[in-house]
C-alpha cells in the first residue's frame, strides 16, 4: 500500500529540487455557481472583505501582550484566505485591505526581525508567541506568492526571512533562549512545532539551505525526544490519536487539559502533520508520509462522525463511537478546517479518493453548518444536536480563532474541486461550476458542470475542450455510491466502482456530454441504541421549524445498521434557508399498547448544514435519536 502511495506522490529523494510552489496558482480555474457559489460569494463579501484589517493588525503595533494570548494569529489566518480569494474575485476593496495590512505588519517588525506583541521576557516561552509567528510567516508568504516579481512581494519575503532568522537565533540549535523549540508552548510542543509548515514554504521559495537545516532540526524535535510530540513512532506503532498521552512522560505531567505533555490536541497535532508532509515532499522521508497517512486513517476511523466533524473540547476522544452522546464543545471549527486541510494535502500526495470522500463529507455537513447563513462568521462549536450560536471572544478582542479560521476551509474544497495533474484532468467534487486547466503543452481544457448535487444525484458535464487529442478525464465515484451510472453521449460506460476514480478516455469535442447518476439512498446508522440517517454524503436532522412532534421520542426496535430506508422522500423545502428536505414514515413512539400509537409516524428531516441555521435559541435540531431497550438488554 505504501509503495503505491509513494509512487503516486512523486516525492523526490533527499537533496532533490522541486518546482517553487505558488499557493495562489489556479485560484481562477474553478468558478462555483448555484447554491455553493452563492454561499462562497457571500462568505467572501461579508467575512473576508468585511474584516477590519486595522483591528487584526493593531496588536502588532501596540505590543501590549502580558497574558500569553494569541492575538497575533488573526492577521495571518486572514491573509491565508484573503490572498487566494483576492485572486478569485479581483476585488479592489480586498486588495486595498491587504496592502494596508502588509504596510502595518512590516512597519511593526523590530531590528531583531521579530514580529509580534510579546515583551522580550515572555517571547518564545510558554505562551502562543511561536504560534503567532507561524501565522505571520504564512501571511507574508501568501502575499509574496501574489506579488512575485514586484518590490512589495520581495519586501514581504525579506520580512518572512528576517522573522524566521529571529526564531532560529532564539530557539534553533544553540539558540539564545536555551531551550528547544518543541519545549515551548503547551500540548507537548504541538503548537510551536507547527511552524515547520511555513519554514518549509520559505525554503521552497528561497532555496536557502539554512531553512531546510532548521526544518530538519524541527522534525528531530517533533519525532525523537521521549517526552516530545512523538508524531512518527507513535503513529507507526498504531497508537490511536486519542491514546498518545503518557508515552515517555512522567505520570504527573500528562494529565489534564492544557498540560505540557497532553498529546490529544486535535488542531495543533494536525497542523504539525501538515509541516511534516511539506518536509517529506522535499526530502522524500517515507516514514513521515506513512505516519501522516496512518494518523489520517486513524482519525477517519476513530474520531470522524457522520457529519465529518471531530473532537470534544478540541481534543481527540474516540469520538466516532460516542457521537450519539451529548459531549461538550463538539466539532470546533478550527479542528474542522484543519482536518479539511489535512485531507487536502493527503489527497494531493497520494491521489487516494478516500481523502476526497472525507473532505466532501466534512464540507457538506459540519463546515457549512458552522457558517452563518449570511457568511459573516463561523460558530466556534457545532453540536450534533442542539443549537447553532455565536463563538466566544478571545484574547480581549472581538475575534475568535474559529471564525478567523473558517474561510480557509472553503479553500480546500475549491482548490481540489477540479485539477489537472500529469496531464490528467480530474473532478473530485460536484456542483454547478465552470472549470478550466492547462496541459503541459499549454493547451487548455475546460468543462461546464451543472448539478444540484448533493441535493440531487445527477451531474451533467459539458465539454468546452477540443483540439487536444485523446485525453483521459477522471471523475470520483464516492465510496457510498454502490451503483453509479456514467454515460457519455447517452451511452452507458461500464466499470464505475465505489471508492475509486473512473476514467473516461476520448478525443473531446465541444459539446460532448457526460452524465453521472449516483446511488443515493437514505441509510440508517445504528449505534448503542441510537439511530441516525444519511443520504449520500449528507447527514440528516430533524429541526424544530418543522413542528412535527417530540424529537426525543424513541424509535422502536428493529432498525438495522446499514439498512436502506425507501420511505424517505425528497419534498419541497419550507423556505430558502433550508437546502434540502425530506419526509419519512418511521416506527417512532413507545406507547404501543395503544392502537393509534402502534402506527408509524411521519416526520420531516433536512440536511444537517441547514438544521438550526437561524442561530436562535428556539431553533433546535437533532441528528441521533434513541431506540428503546428490551427488558433483557
Amino acid at each position: 500500500m505504501l509503495v503505491a502511495i509513494l509512487a503516486a506522490s512523486g516525492a523526490l529523494a533527499a537533496g532533490g529540487a522541486l518546482e517553487t510552489p505558488n499557493m495562489l496558482t489556479g485560484m481562477g480555474d474553478v468558478r462555483l455557481k448555484g447554491r455553493l457559489g452563492e454561499c462562497l460569494d457571500t462568505m467572501i463579501a461579508r467575512h473576508v472583505i468585511g474584516t477590519d484589517v486595522d483591528y487584526v493588525t493593531a496588536p502588532f503595533l501596540e505590543k501590549t501582550e502580558t497574558k500569553r494570548w494569541w492575538q497575533t494569529e488573526f492577521w495571518g489566518k486572514w491573509m491565508h484566505a484573503a490572498m487566494p480569494y483576492l485572486a478569485y474575485t479581483k476585488s479592489e476593496t480586498l486588495k486595498a485591505s491587504v496592502e494596508r495590512g502588509i504596510d502595518r505588519i512590516l512597519s511593526s517588525q523590530e531590528k531583531s526581525g521579530y514580529i509580534g506583541n510579546y515583551p522580550d521576557e515572555l517571547r518564545c516561552g510558554e505562551g502562543w508567541d511561536v504560534w503567532g509567528m507561524k501565522y505571520t510567516m504564512m501571511g507574508l508568504m501568501h502575499y509574496y506568492d501574489g506579488e512575485r516579481g514586484t518590490g512589495n512581494g520581495e519586501r514581504a519575503l525579506a520580512a518572512a526571512r528576517r522573522l524566521c532568522d529571529y526564531v532560529i537565533a532564539e530557539l534553533g540549535p544553540n539558540g539564545r533562549r536555551g531551550r528547544e523549540l518543541w519545549q515551548t508552548g503547551n500540548w507537548s510542543g504541538f503548537a510551536s512545532s507547527s511552524i515547520l509548515e511555513p519554514v518549509m514554504w520559505l525554503h521552497r521559495r528561497t532555496g536557502d539551505k539554512k531553512y531546510l537545516d532548521f526544518a530538519t532540526y524541527l522534525v528531530k524535535g517533533m519525532t525523537e525526544p521521549e517526552g516530545g510530540p512523538r508524531l512518527v513512532d507513535l503513529a507507526l506503532k498504531g497508537i490511536s490519536v486519542a491514546d498518545r498521552n503518557g508515552y515517555g512522560n512522567k505520570p504527573e505531567t500528562h494529565g489534564g487539559y492544557v498540560m505540557k505533555h497532553n498529546r490529544r490536541k486535535a488542531y495543533e497535532m494536525m497542523s504539525c502533520y501538515q509541516g511534516l508532509l511539506e518536509y517529506y515532499e522535499v526530502t522524500g522521508r517515507k516514514d513521515l508520509l506513512e505516519a501522516a497517512v496512518k494518523t489520517g486513517e486513524d482519525i477517519a476511523k476513530e474520531e470522524i462522525n457522520l457529519a465529518g466533524g471531530c473532537a470534544s473540547s478540541e481534543i481527540w476522544f474516540h469520538g466516532a463511537r460516542k457521537q450519539h452522546l451529548p459531549y461538550i464543545h463538539l466539532q470546533e471549527t478550527c479542528v474542522t478546517t484543519t482536518w479539511m486541510r489535512f485531507c487536502e494535502k493527503l489527497l494531493e500526495l497520494t491521489d487516494d479518493p478516500k481523502w476526497a470522500d472525507e473532505l466532501e463529507k466534512t464540507f457538506c455537513n459540519v463546515y457549512l453548518a458552522a457558517m452563518k447563513p449570511d457568511g459573516s462568521e463561523f460558530a466556534a462549536y457545532t453540536p450534533l444536536s442542539g443549537n447553532r450560536y455565536h463563538g466566544h471572544h478571545h484574547c480581549y478582542m472581538h475575534a475568535n480563532c474559529c471564525s478567523s479560521n473558517g474561510p480557509r476551509g472553503f479553500l480546500c474544497y475549491l482548490k481540489k474541486f477540479f485539477r489537472v495533474k500529469d496531464d490528467v484532468p480530474a473532478f473530485n467534487f460536484y456542483s454547478s461550476a465552470l472549470v478550466e486547466g492547462r496541459l503541459s503543452n499549454g493547451r487548455k481544457v475546460a468543462f461546464d458542470m451543472y448539478s444540484l448535487y448533493p441535493r440531487e444525484n445527477m451531474v451533467r458535464i459539458v465539454s468546452h475542450t477540443e483540439g487536444v487529442g485523446v485525453l483521459p478525464l477522471k471523475v470520483r465515484i464516492p465510496a457510498w455510491s454502490a451503483k453509479t451510472v456514467v454515460k457519455v453521449a447517452g451511452k452507458t460506460l461500464e466499470g464505475a466502482k465505489a471508492g475509486s476514480y473512473f476514467t473516461i478516455r476520448r478525443d473531446w469535442q465541444l459539446g460532448d456530454v457526460v452524465e453521472i447518476l449516483f446511488d443515493m439512498p437514505v441509510v440508517a446508522h445504528v449505534s448503542n441504541h441510537h439511530v441516525a440517517f444519511t443520504r449520500g454524503p449528507v447527514l440528516l436532522a430533524r429541526d424544530s421549524r418543522f413542528d412535527d412532534g417530540d424529537m426525543m421520542e424513541p424509535f422502536r426496535r428493529g432498525l438495522k445498521d446499514g439498512q436502506v430506508l425507501p420511505s424517505f422522500a425528497a419534498v419541497r423545502t419550507p423556505g430558502d434557508e433550508i437546502w434540502m428536505a425530506f419526509t419519512a414514515t418511521l416506527p417512532i413512539g413507545s406507547h404501543t399498547e395503544n392502537p393509534e400509537a402502534r402506527l408509524p409516524t411521519t416526520v420531516s428531516f433536512c440536511d444537517y448544514a441547514s438544521a438550526g441555521n437561524e442561530w436562535r435559541r428556539d431553533n433546535y435540531y437533532r441528528t441521533w435519536f434513541p431506540i428503546e431497550y428490551g427488558p433483557n438488554e
